[in-house]
């Protein structure tokens, strides 16, 4: 199961998704819907009701002080929309001032 989610998605707009009940993760490119979500349930405790998946396409960066170009690879997003009420720790926002 821990081979399935790499990371957990922080970003703005994953961050409003959180009150609609869905968040966001990188997950193993070769996993299904099905593997995802077995793997959320188990981990975080939670009933998922849906999972989308995509595809996102790398591209090209440069790095480095010469600036050298290099390719990222391509990895898989899921987006898990959790049953009411339900949310994961992980993506809690600190209260704003």
């Amino acid at each position: 199961m821990q081979d399935i989610l790499i990371k957990p998605i922080i970003t703005e707009k994953s961050m409003q998704d959180t009150g609609l009940g869905k968040f966001t993760f990188k997950v193993n490119k070769k996993s299904s819907k099905t593997d995802i979500k077995k793997a959320i349930e188990s981990v975080f405790s939670v009933n998922a009701v849906s999972i989308a998946t995509s595809i996102v396409k790398g591209g090209r960066k440069r790095i480095g002080e010469r600036r050298v170009e290099v390719s990222v690879s391509s990895w898989k997003k899921a987006i898990v929309k959790l049953k009411e009420g339900q949310k994961i720790d992980l993506f809690d926002q600190a209260p704003q001032s």
